[in-house]
Formats: C-alpha cells, sequence, structure tokens
C-alpha cells in the first residue's frame, strides 16, 4: 500500500511538472516493476522547495464563472434573466422602490441607464469605465448585507462589456 502511495505521489508531481509519466518496465519475470522502482535516481531527486508534501500556494483569479454560469466567453448575458435577479437580490433595498440612495435606481433597466446624482453608472462596453462594475468589482457595493460573489460579478461585467443590452 506503501508503495502505491509513493508512486501516486510521484505520477501527480511528474504531472504537475509538466512532464509525462512513464511506465516502469516489466521486470524478467514478467511481473509488472514495483513502484519504486520508477523512483527518481538520486541525482535528479525533487529539490526541497518542489516537494509533495508542500502544497501550493493559490492562485486567486477574481471575478471567476463556475461553467454553469453565463460567461462572455460562452453566451450573451441576459438584462433580465441574469443581471436584473442579482439586482433585485443584493441592490435593491438601497437602489429601487421608495429609497434610491445617492439618486441611483437599479429597478428597471431605463432606471439604471438613467444613472444617479453623480451622472452615468455604466458604461456600455467598457465596464473597465463604469462606476457600477468599479463599485462591485471593489466590493464596495452593496455596504450592507452580503457581497456579491465573484459569478455574480463577473456577470455583471461581462454584461457591461457586451454592451449593457436590454434583453
Amino acid at each position: 500500500m506503501k508503495k502505491i502511495l509513493i508512486a501516486l505521489l510521484l505520477i501527480g508531481l511528474v504531472s504537475a511538472c509538466g512532464t509525462q509519466a512513464t511506465e516502469a518496465p516489466a521486470s524478467s519475470t514478467g511481473e509488472p516493476a514495483s513502484p519504486t522502482d520508477a523512483l527518481p535516481a538520486a541525482d535528479t531527486a525533487v529539490p526541497p522547495s518542489e516537494a509533495p508534501n508542500e502544497a501550493p500556494s493559490p492562485t486567486v483569479v477574481i471575478p471567476t464563472t463556475p461553467p454553469t454560469e453565463a460567461s462572455a466567453q460562452t453566451a450573451t448575458i441576459s438584462f433580465v434573466n441574469d443581471v436584473l435577479p442579482i439586482l433585485e437580490s443584493r441592490c435593491l433595498n438601497c437602489h429601487g422602490g421608495k429609497e434610491t440612495k445617492e439618486g441611483l435606481d437599479v429597478s428597471t433597466y431605463e432606471s439604471i441607464m438613467v444613472g444617479s446624482e453623480n451622472g452615468s453608472v455604466i458604461t456600455p462596453g467598457d465596464a473597465d469605465n463604469s462606476l457600477f462594475a468599479e463599485q462591485v468589482v471593489s466590493q464596495e457595493m452593496p455596504k450592507r448585507g452580503p457581497k456579491l460573489t465573484p459569478p455574480q460579478v463577473q456577470i455583471i461585467v461581462d454584461w457591461i462589456n457586451q454592451g449593457a443590452l436590454n434583453n
């Protein structure tokens, strides 16, 4: 069992390094070689910094979109089906209905495109220059309640980059 575990760790390490593992040759008796036969020689040992017991540091990329969410690469984002439900669940308490802080109402496509007291908050086709995208990406908004998840932020960014269509 210990030999199998060592072999699996070795295969994982070799795969992680970008090389392909090869099968160990069979012994002269016709039986498969033991997993320890495939271990590297002492002069090709793995440096301590790449030892299999050390997990690589995670890479965080925000925002991300899981395969089940719409993304710019796979589908057109719909305001009605994708964006509006996010706005209704996270933004309407402060920016819709009876209360519209900073004069921003996100309850309808038309109202969000009008903008706020500070002017336009969405630049269609350019999320990098849209105040609305900046606020959700930086997690400054919403101020109260749970923040948007990375997939929700990605949907909003993708929708703006796709032209912020009323679809």
